[in-house]
């Protein structure tokens, strides 16, 4: 196991998750040398200089937090280049105040939980913003689109734009990420921008993360048997898909999977 796999093992396999610690340990990924220190003071700095009111603040704090990182601090979701992993990487998010959905609400999260701030993920499909109970109310905010309040109506508008089709929202939805969840979701979208560029050495290290924090989830086995094939190690990649067939043979494309293990036993077959 490669160090940086074994450390972040260590941040998610602990009774409480450390939801920036582990957002950095994703990040090393990309950065396999990150020193988390400088952007876990930089999220301290950042709640330092909020002046959110700590006593009774309520919905004053939170809309204080947010003037302070959107307005403030000039936090904002890249629409231009979504897809760039940087947007994935909390150090880059800090430092370039740019993001997606998820890293910003973790930004928003970290900061709010510095100063005494209850924000919780809120997972709706397609897109991740956060939520925090005023007076028994529970408040959404959208992250991607500078922190504004969603009602139930816009909610639904932001998550069917995302899906591409009619999102009908039901309370479920709006129920607490929890930040193993939270890191999950980070990961697959690592995993769908490396696939995408064919960066298929990162798409494995991402796959070997998802493992640990995700582990009786079919698709990430049968995934990295696909990533291993497209890296050329047919041997292990056919393996994992054999493993993911004997797991999972009522899988949907079990039937598929067989086919594509059968003609990749045929091609290593011709080369002995």
């Amino acid at each position: 196991m490669d160090r940086t796999l074994h450390e972040f093992r260590d941040l998610v396999k602990g009774p409480e998750i450390d939801l920036a610690g582990a957002a950095l340990a994703v990040a090393r990924i990309e950065y396999p040398d990150l020193p988390p220190i400088r952007s876990l003071a930089e999220l301290d700095e950042l709640a330092a200089r909020s002046s959110v009111p700590t006593a009774g603040g309520g919905r004053r704090a939170l809309d204080r937090l947010c003037d302070f990182l959107f307005a403030g601090e000039g936090f904002r979701g890249n629409a231009e280049d979504y897809y760039d992993p940087r947007n994935s990487c909390l150090n880059d998010v800090l430092d370039r105040r740019l993001g997606i959905p998820i890293t910003l609400a973790v930004v928003i999260m970290e900061v709010g939980r510095r100063v005494g701030l209850e924000i919780s993920g809120i997972g709706l499909p397609g897109h991740f913003c956060v939520g925090a109970r005023i007076g028994g109310e529970l408040l959404v905010l959208d992250p991607f689109g500078g922190g504004r309040v969603l009602e139930r109506a816009e909610a639904e508008a932001v998550a069917s734009r995302a899906v591409g089709r009619p999102v009908k929202l039901t309370d479920e939805h709006f129920a607490p990420t929890s930040k193993a969840q939270i890191v999950v979701r980070m990961l697959r979208n690592l995993e769908g921008i490396y696939a995408r560029r064919e960066d298929w050495t990162k798409a494995l290290a991402v796959i070997d993360r998802l493992l640990v924090v995700d582990a009786d989830a079919p698709t990430h086995l049968r995934d990295r048997g696909t990533v291993l094939i497209k890296l050329g190690e047919l041997h292990r990649g056919a393996s994992e898909w054999e493993r993911y067939l004997t797991r999972y043979p009522q899988a949907r494309d079990a039937a598929a999977f067989k086919e594509e293990l059968r003609r990749i036993r045929q091609t290593l077959a011709e080369k002995n």
